[in-house]
């Protein structure tokens, strides 16, 4: 550490460094002085400013040749389904530490709360014709292949980097500025436009609360960056406090509301309307079907052990809006109601 209490600057390699999950690391490690080298096509964006960027299809045989002989203090791979990428990397790329993002879709139990990366029982292991998975063939894999996918590649990133050098971190629901495809993104939107607001039910089938836990893409990146400044192995679900839905969406409502008044909407009602749960169009985006209660309620106990700090839902949801007042402005979110379907939601309430 410098005198400052810093960490002296480092070598650090973000394979990728222009979506949503690394662009977020490659920025919060530009941010902080280290020396950043982002691997990607370049055909979804640039990597942030003060990072530099080797273009490469990581499909192509020899893709990460250029990088054989660099050494890297910290490398971060992030988000990929492709095996053999990862295997690729491993072999190409020297660095004293690793960190893999890989997901919760790798356990088997989504329904029981209370869980974290060291109680969870795993989905079972795939054949090894996850090697040839080709995600551009398969956008939307099923869970179990997703999950297969990323377990193999944990796999992979531990025995070539040793599980001291290895920090594998599992996201649950991630969010905040960039965020395209989550569901949350319809909240803010909805509630700064104020008046009545259709919302979930505050309870599910059980009659207990319905569950909520979101993280902020801001906050992983941080940790992800602490650990390879810290070296910081182990595997960890990368999850923010467990909350209520209900909680949640009025923590949101007086971050950025106009003034909404939020109106529980019951299961039966949005059944015959035909409102989807969760995300997609003609659904009430983070209503969530009972599978997946267990998980929105992991233990966040060990991750927030382990370093992981979270910022408030009031001010991810500002900076939520404000990306989509901006960079996003006129594009319709991937979930939600369209003001005409929510208006004849309400109807059925007599509003």
């Amino acid at each position: 550490m410098t005198p400052s209490g810093r960490t002296s600057p480092q070598r650090l390699l973000v394979l990728g460094g222009t979506g949503f999950v690394s662009g977020a690391v490659a920025r919060e490690a530009v941010a902080r002085g280290h020396d950043v080298t982002c691997v990607a096509r370049g055909t979804g964006g640039a990597p942030p400013a003060g990072a530099r960027l080797l273009r490469a299809d990581r499909a192509a045989p020899g893709a990460l040749d250029a990088l054989r002989g660099t050494v890297f203090d910290a490398a971060v791979e992030t988000a990929t389904l492709a095996l053999p990428w990862v295997r690729a990397a491993l072999a190409a790329v020297t660095a004293a530490h690793w960190t893999f993002v890989s997901s919760i879709s790798v356990y088997a139990d989504t329904h029981t709360p209370g869980q974290d990366a060291r109680t969870a029982p795993l989905r079972p292991a795939l054949p090894d014709d996850t090697a040839a998975y080709d995600p551009a063939r398969d956008p939307e894999p099923s869970q179990a292949r997703y999950g297969g996918v990323k377990l193999a590649c944990e796999a992979a990133v531990r025995e070539a980097a040793g599980d001291d050098r290895a920090f594998v971190v599992r996201p649950g629901l991630l969010t905040g500025p960039g965020d395209d495809v989550g569901p949350f993104g319809y909240w803010p939107l909805r509630m700064a436009r104020g008046g009545p607001t259709a919302v979930p039910p505050a309870a599910g089938e059980t009659g207990r609360p319905l569950p909520a836990q979101l993280l902020d893409v801001r906050d992983l990146a941080a940790w992800i960056v602490d650990a390879a400044e810290q070296r910081t192995a182990g595997t960890f679900d990368a999850v923010g406090p467990a909350a209520t839905l209900t909680d949640l969406l009025a923590e949101t409502a007086d971050a950025v509301g106009r003034e909404p008044e939020l109106v529980p909407v019951p299961e039966p009602v949005l059944a015959e309307a035909g409102v989807r749960p969760w995300t997609g169009p003609h659904s009430l985006p983070l209503w969530p079907p009972r599978e997946l209660y267990g998980a929105l309620a992991r233990n966040p106990g060990p991750s927030a052990d382990a370093g992981l700090r979270t910022r408030p839902v009031a001010d991810t949801a500002r900076a939520v809006l404000d990306d989509r007042l901006g960079r996003a402005a006129g594009r319709r979110p991937p979930a939600g109601l369209t003001p005409v379907e929510e208006a004849a939601l309400l109807r059925r309430l007599g509003l």
